[in-house]
């Protein structure tokens, strides 16, 4: 039976990337292709610590003179789009039809999965955007062997293996005096700092976010404020578990890898671990944000109350004095019916008490402090 895509609604879509899940029932193994999937690009990359091959291949078949031969043989996969190759790629690599299904079934949780002769890790790849805000991400599978590492990634677009692609290339360090297990830690280790940079611009973004909170607080300033928690999270759910399985390669080992590369991953994992913590920092810092933002739009709210109410409390006794000499008086029935109103300077004593009475009042909330502006957070 087919199997058919079925997406998370939209609201999810947008907070958790896309994610797909399968009909209840259907055929373990079975891979099903995006339609919007770029279509895959093959490179191939042979070294020895004498010699050195980088070329572009056409079909997976022409891996196979590489792969038993003992020189490190990486292939990297970019694209998901055509599902023959795939299948023509699980074949030529004698892939378990559950690794196919989750190399090509994206997105996958990172984890790690131990098949005898080969070993499969998932991570989640992120780079910073150049324009705009935000960064890509995307799922990268690893399944390693004993001389070759094949890499798929989920897009051709960008990635962060341009370093190792030199190092390897240039021969500096000692990638190429190492076998496939050490490649693959290379590749994970470029993929865990690639996140750094795009923390970088998130603390950046932070920091901007906490000068306008402070100083002119608006409607864009709470949607920015939430983009930033939402995208943060969406880091956290791919470095959380990344790190659980680095951890898990460390503690629990592999025949693949070897006692010095598992040495090694342990500066991966510490690296994670840096990463977690960043994230989550930068998480409770955009938290604290909101509340600041709330904070700041109650204290303008409080100001201008506090701006009507002094303009309220300045007119309530100039209104009483304007409303008893609106009343209607005959001065000639009694003389106490309102005798100002026959003297020659009536009218102006009267306004001159009305702004007595005003800036009497204004020195007296000005006494008590009730004029001073409580909205504004100072910076240290």
């Amino acid at each position: 039976m087919a199997r058919k895509i079925r997406r998370i609604p939209k609201a999810v879509t947008k907070l958790y990337q896309k994610d797909f899940y399968h009909q209840p029932g259907t055929l373990p193994g079975t891979i099903i292709v995006d339609e919007n999937a770029k279509p895959p690009t093959i490179f191939l990359i042979d070294y020895n610590q004498t010699n050195f091959i980088r070329k572009q291949i056409a079909t997976p078949e022409d891996c196979v003179p590489y792969l038993d031969t003992e020189s490190v043989t990486w292939v990297d996969v970019q694209g998901l789009g055509n599902q023959d190759i795939l299948q023509r790629l699980g074949q030529v690599f004698d892939l378990h039809p559950l690794v196919l299904e989750d190399v090509v079934n994206v997105p996958e949780r990172p984890k790690i999965e131990d098949y005898e002769d080969q070993l499969l890790f998932i991570a989640r790849m992120v780079v910073p955007k150049e324009k705009t805000c935000g960064f890509y991400s995307e799922q990268v599978s690893l399944i390693l062997s004993k001389h070759y590492l094949l890499t798929v990634q989920e897009e051709p677009e960008h990635d962060c293996f341009e370093g190792v692609r030199i190092r390897i290339d240039r021969s500096k360090g000692i990638i190429r005096k190492q076998g496939a297990d050490y490649l693959a830690y290379a590749l994970l280790d470029a993929m865990i700092d690639g996140f750094f940079p795009v923390l970088e611009l998130y603390g950046e973004r932070i920091e901007e976010l906490e000068e306008e909170v402070m100083v002119n607080p608006t409607r864009q300033t709470l949607q920015n404020i939430y983009q930033v928690r939402r995208e943060l999270l969406q880091l956290r759910r791919a470095i959380w578990p990344q790190r659980d399985a680095i951890s898990s390669l460390i503690r629990d080992g592999s025949e693949l890898i070897g006692e010095e590369v598992r040495i090694y991953l342990r500066d991966c994992y510490d690296h994670a671990v840096q990463v977690m913590d960043m994230v989550e920092t930068y998480r409770e810092l955009a938290s604290g944000l909101m509340d600041v933002y709330l904070s700041s739009v109650s204290n303008k709210m409080n100001e201008i109350m506090k701006v009507l109410t002094v303009v309220s409390s300045i007119f309530i006794p100039l209104t009483f004095v304007a409303g008893i000499y609106g009343m209607n008086f005959n001065t000639e029935k009694s003389p106490y019916n309102m005798p100002e109103l026959n003297w020659y300077w009536g009218y102006p004593i009267c306004l001159a008490g009305m702004a007595v009475i005003g800036f009497a009042l204004l020195f007296f909330f000005w006494q008590r402090g009730w004029l001073n502006n409580s909205s504004t957070i100072k910076r240290d």
